[in-house]
């Protein structure tokens, strides 16, 4: 039974792009950008990657000579028009992740009107389209179920403002198919891996090593980026449109991934519960210190409430659409511990 299976995911998809298809990623600088490009050039195919001017192109694609970099802003469409020359598909990554309440202003910009843009050159030019949402554009489920693709956002005023761009970006995308744009969007989960750094869901990591006493009873979903990348390279290359999908490996409550972060690292793991009171008074002292140092508060408004939802989310819908096995969530850590016991 397997192997009919896997003779007909075989036959229904290609495993690697095509050699001839032209391929452009935006946030190619990224983390899942990069991780992204190392899985497309080692199938052998070249492809075209997006920069900011000051953006730092990671080690592990600084060298590889099968990427032409393009020095362009998604919020300027005539940066992005000779890059799109010739493209036949689209992986767009570029987004900003922030949960300060003063980069508003600048996630719906970006998060919103660059998927715009990307969006009119992609159905002007034909180009077949894979969108990275979030789960943070996804509804929220009857209690006691799993968040699917079938659960939309719906207006929150408590909503903080990074799901908002996300959500509202992923209209963008909604609104080219309707127009009869040829696209597929990922919602991916938190997303980890040891090229992150302490940088990102890596800042996780760091608080764990450093001795976080604290856990919140929040839960999410959490996923290896080798496995979001995977899932874009085969729906790119599926017959697929017009749909949605989670791509998420596991659920886990904080204090389980906290505790396994520290088992990785071979620390004492957080054993105490901030209660929701506790988080507020944290993110208002942060916010305190914040105007004194002028560095960016450690703690948010938006980030502590975040930390007290309890998200669970299915992958079923990926898991039959490609046939993906995920990596299980304890060797991720594993591994990201390992990379990051130096640093």
């Amino acid at each position: 039974m397997y192997a009919i299976k896997y003779l007909f995911l075989r036959a229904y998809f290609n495993e690697h792009p095509k050699k001839n298809e032209m391929i452009l990623v935006t946030g190619a600088t990224g983390f899942l950008g990069a991780e992204l490009i190392n899985q497309l050039t080692e199938s052998g195919v070249k492809v075209k990657a997006l920069k900011r001017g000051h953006s730092v192109i990671p080690q592990s694609i600084s060298n590889n000579a099968d990427i032409e970099w393009f020095v362009a802003d998604i919020n300027d469409i005539s940066s992005l028009e000779d890059a799109f020359e010739g493209v036949d598909q689209v992986y767009h990554c570029a987004a900003l992740v922030s949960f300060n309440p003063k980069d508003k202003a600048q996630l719906l910009r970006v998060n919103i009107e660059g998927t715009s843009n990307i969006v009119n050159l992609c159905a002007e030019n034909s180009v077949r389209l894979v969108h990275v949402s979030s789960v943070a554009a996804l509804g929220n489920a009857k209690k006691g179920e799993l968040i699917t693709e079938k659960d939309f956002w719906e207006y929150d005023s408590k909503a903080h403002s990074y799901a908002i761009s996300k959500y509202e970006g992923e209209m963008e995308v909604w609104r080219g198919i309707a127009e009869g744009l040829d696209a597929v969007i990922v919602n991916p989960s938190v997303i980890i891996g040891a090229r992150a750094g302490f940088e990102g869901s890596g800042a996780i990591f760091k608080l764990v090593k450093d001795g976080l006493s604290y856990y919140t009873r929040g839960a999410t979903g959490i996923v290896d980026v080798y496995d979001v990348a995977k899932s874009m390279i085969a729906l790119m290359n599926s017959k697929e449109s017009g749909e949605r999908y989670t791509i998420s490996s596991e659920n886990y409550h904080y204090q389980q991934f906290f505790g396994e972060i520290a088992q990785g690292f071979k620390v004492k793991a957080p054993a105490k519960e901030a209660k929701p009171w506790m988080l507020g008074v944290a993110w208002r002292a942060a916010k305190l210190a914040s105007l004194f140092t002028g560095k960016p508060a450690a703690l948010t408004s938006d980030a502590a409430r975040s930390s007290l939802n309890e998200s669970l989310y299915s992958n079923e819908k990926i898991k039959h659409t490609i046939g993906i096995q995920f990596k299980p969530l304890r060797q991720s850590i594993e591994e990201v511990c390992e990379g990051l016991k130096n640093n």
